[in-house]
């Protein structure tokens, strides 16, 4: 699972890379965990014509009936073989609410043989920033204002060869799911039955993966 990752900061290769302008008034912190306020991707149809759009979203996706602002410290990761049946998640999965969250890396835990963990950061190999799968929602407000909000998609690693090395040894091994490229349009637009089968394992020769104390 991912809990903090770096966000993309410069706003040039936001739109290099992901085909859309940051809000011209937004700043965001380097490193984002959960309840930070972030950039996200999604497709709208705004103004008639679709188009991509960044927006700045909340890292935890908030259900219309949460009364907690906490609850986003549970839900910022959300298990794609359960996503449409979860309450945190369902509306969001079955109204095709898709979004795609840039990162230039993600952090996790990585144990030794004697249990003790450090912070590891996992990236991809050819330096361009990941753009990870996720569901986003407009349905709570605060103080009357509405609140963007957003979860990471994520798999089973258990058999990964990179990353079935991370979060501690008796856990089950997760990891969010990367997009390539090529796939973006895809995911923002495809329906909601084809969904499932985008869920899949980033390969690990396109990653590399370093301490970061």
């Amino acid at each position: 699972m991912c809990a903090n990752y770096r966000p993309v900061s410069d706003r040039a290769r936001l739109q290099l890379h992901f085909g859309a302008p940051a809000p011209t008034d937004a700043t965001w912190p380097e490193e984002a965990r959960s309840m930070c306020l972030v950039p996200v991707l999604r497709q709208s149809d705004e103004g008639g014509e679709p188009h991509r759009e960044i927006f700045i979203g909340q890292f935890g996706l908030m259900p219309f009936w949460a009364k907690d602002p906490t609850v986003a410290r549970r839900t910022y990761n959300a298990r794609s073989e359960t996503a449409d049946t979860k309450p945190n998640f369902r509306d969001a999965w079955r109204r095709g609410q898709r979004c795609i969250i840039p990162a230039e890396c993600v952090y996790l835990p990585r144990y030794d043989e004697a249990g003790k963990g450090t912070r590891w950061q996992v990236a991809r190999a050819d330096g361009a920033p990941m753009g990870i799968a996720g569901l986003w929602s407009l349905g709570w407000s605060h103080n009357g204002a509405p609140v963007p909000s957003f979860a990471m998609l994520t798999v089973n690693a258990d058999d990964h060869p990179l990353l079935h090395a991370f979060h501690k040894p008796e856990d089950e091994k997760r990891m969010v799911v990367v997009l390539d490229e090529s796939d973006y349009e895809k995911w923002l637009n495809c329906p909601v039955e084809a969904m499932s089968g985008m869920m899949t394992r980033y390969p690990a020769a396109s990653l590399t993966a370093e301490p970061a104390p």
